[in-house]
């Protein structure tokens, strides 16, 4: 039987036997690997070795990095070795910034320039959306639109009541001597998507510019008393209509976009 001072004892078993002290970190340096071998108590405070292998690379940092790499050491680490002393530092992963310019303002700046050749407002022709144009409220200004040909209706059935200023405003359209209509849509436009706040006070204020109608009608509920959406308006110039029509379709009102066009004769019965 083996005396037992033959038996080869471990390494925790040469440094319990030390005089309590723990033994300095070593480091050693071997095909591009640094081993760094330290000891330390853990949570049951028996000695124990820690090695840690770190992989020798080269980076390029900038020369203020450089420099302060090799800066000198003072105090307690004044007599370390270049780098990071474990026993006193604790390394982390290192952290890289990077500072991006406003390249997504410059590429929507950009898109908005090439916008402009696109977008052309109906009302002073600039280069913007009709409902963002500053104009809109103060003046309608549209260019002359050409009259055009009128179009021919069928006369209504023989004995139909007509309203009396129906039959003015067909007498003094020359309409006199010609067979009485029971209404006259060849000036006659249709307003829509009108707010339910309309009132036909507004109406008048939004087509009075465009030259003197003869009628206006705006569509209200029989139950709330409320505009249903449309209205229509009876101008005693065909060229005025068509010139309403050309400023007023697509035009912001009341937070809404206006769509106007001529209004359709119905067929007689």
């Amino acid at each position: 039987m083996p005396a037992l001072d033959d038996i080869k004892s471990s390494w925790a078993d040469d440094v319990d036997s030390d005089s309590g002290s723990l033994p300095p970190p070593s480091e050693v340096v071997e095909n591009g690997q640094k081993i760094v071998t330290e000891y330390k108590y853990n949570k049951d405070d028996k000695k124990v070795k820690v090695v840690r292998t770190y992989k020798i690379s080269r980076i390029v940092v900038p020369k203020v990095v450089a420099r302060r790499k090799n800066l000198a050491k003072f105090g307690d680490s004044a007599g370390d070795r270049p780098g990071p002393n474990p026993q006193t530092t604790m390394v982390s992963e290192e952290v890289f910034m990077q500072f991006v310019t406003n390249k997504e303002e410059e590429q929507k700046t950009d898109a908005l320039d090439s916008m402009k050749n696109i977008v052309k407002c109906r009302t002073c022709e600039g280069e913007h959306w009709s409902f963002h144009c500053p104009y809109k409220s103060s003046s309608l200004t549209a260019k002359p639109v050409p009259a055009p040909v009128p179009e021919t209706t069928s006369s209504s059935k023989p004995g139909k009541y007509v309203p009396p200023h129906i039959k003015e405003s067909q007498a003094k359209a020359g309409l006199g001597g010609g067979p009485m209509r029971g209404r006259d849509d060849t000036s006659a436009i249709r307003i829509s998507n009108l707010s339910e706040a309309m009132t036909e006070a507004d109406l008048e204020e939004l087509v009075k510019k465009f030259g003197p109608h003869t009628k206006m009608f705006l569509s209200r509920d029989k139950s709330t008393g409320l505009c249903k959406g449309f209205a229509y308006v009876h101008f005693r110039s065909r060229r005025d209509a068509a010139t309403a029509i050309e400023v007023l379709n697509g035009y912001g009102y009341d937070h809404l976009i206006l769509s106007v066009e001529w209004s359709k004769p119905q067929n007689p019965q």
